[in-house]
């Protein structure tokens, strides 16, 4: 009988994902999502595949450019042979069983046991919150990001090529190389030897490859922040965004620069700190790069998937639900923000425009608050990962 009710529960959730990602996909179909950053990928790809300028043209109608690496232009030569639309159902599909990793790695993380059936319920939950969303809709590649991060941070300590996985996801997207100085700070400087090994490696296969490209970026494009988006427009979740948006200023220049150097400093010392708990430490440092980065969209926000699941794991249960229902509101699309109407909010319009700048804010003035590990719970702890 025991064995019959479980099997009914995993039939259930399992059901409930596929209702969800079915879900989903219908209303891809219905708005007929663009999906304009995988187009982008895909354009980047077809440069490096037809020797043309990898940072000279631009694709969709929003007149999108590339803004990464040269190296993940590299990774991304794989898209220009598919079609637009099996691009498209390929990004859908893959993201979804990305954000499946992403909860059972949270879940290790955050200490809790991962059976079959709450990895169903969390994940098709999980697709409904507004960064994951976004990133799936978008064809963005956000999760893989994190999963990359997360995995080679919660490995245990010693494991060979500690720190490969950190360097690669810096070299396909910069912000990631936050978690070295996160590293040297704890002293772990074998993991950050192999990240920043890892990370050199990204640049050099870059200029082998495409060395006209590597010198473009490394001393052009990637100081043209502007060149990936207005900073002040509401899909911009970073301090910057918060900051220009409150004063009415597209560029606030030192009013942001001199609150974001401190923000940075003050954020990475705090998660250096905590080394009684280190999954406060790494979110702390995920967060501080969210906030600090000139721009970081809503999409980029997917950490609060293990945010939540830590929140839970440590019995901290209104917090959690709290945190959630901050990303799946969606507030910062319910005020008005076409054209330049993101910089003529009114106040009490601001902290809808700005939620996740605002909770990361509060989640670093909370670090330093003695927060309880939970019994026989690591980070390293791979037991906890079991499916059962």
């Amino acid at each position: 009988m025991l064995q019959r009710k479980v099997t009914t529960s995993s039939r259930t959730e399992v059901t409930l994902l596929a209702l969800s990602f079915a879900a989903f996909s219908a209303l891809c179909v219905v708005i007929r999502a663009p999906m304009a950053d995988a187009l982008v990928y895909r354009a980047e790809g077809a440069a490096v595949l037809n020797g043309t300028d990898l940072y000279g043209f631009t694709v969709t109608e929003w007149q999108l450019p590339a803004t990464y690496p040269p190296f993940a232009a590299l990774l991304f030569v794989p898209t220009a042979w598919l079609a637009p639309g099996a691009l498209k159902v390929a990004f859908v599909a893959g993201n979804v069983g990305l954000l499946a990793v992403l909860v059972r790695l949270s879940c290790r993380f955050a200490g809790l046991p991962v059976r079959l059936p709450v990895l169903c319920a969390a994940t098709a939950f999980a697709l409904w919150l507004e960064p994951v969303f976004q990133t799936v809709l978008f064809g963005q590649i956000n999760l893989a990001v994190v999963c990359l991060i997360l995995w080679d941070l919660t490995r245990p300590p010693g494991a060979p090529g500690k720190g490969i996985a950190l360097g690669i996801a810096a070299g396909v997207k910069l912000t990631p190389a936050v978690f070295i100085a996160y590293l040297l700070l704890r002293r772990r400087r074998r993991e950050a030897a192999g990240a920043v090994s890892a990370f050199a490696a990204t640049v050099l296969l870059g200029a082998l490859a495409l060395p006209a490209a590597s010198v473009d970026f490394w001393t052009r494009r990637l100081y043209e922040t502007d060149r990936v988006g207005k900073a002040w427009i509401v899909d911009n979740q970073s301090l910057q965004g918060l900051i220009a948006r409150a004063l009415g200023e597209p560029a606030p220049g030192l009013a942001w620069a001199l609150p974001a150097a401190a923000v940075g400093c003050a954020g990475l010392w705090l998660a250096a700190r905590r080394a009684g708990d280190e999954r406060w430490g790494i979110l702390g440092t995920a967060f501080t790069a969210l906030l600090v980065s000139p721009i970081s969209w809503s999409h980029h926000w997917v950490w609060c998937v293990p945010l939540i699941a830590v929140l839970h794991a440590d019995g901290r249960l209104r917090q959690a639900a709290t945190v959630t229902a901050v990303f799946a509101a969606r507030t910062l699309w319910l005020i008005p923000h076409q054209g330049d109407l993101d910089l003529r909010l009114p106040w009490w319009q601001q902290p809808l425009a700005a939620p996740y700048p605002l909770l990361g804010l509060l989640l670093l003035a909370q670090l330093p608050v003695s927060v309880p590990v939970p019994v026989s719970v690591s980070v390293s702890n791979s037991s906890a990962s079991m499916i059962r």
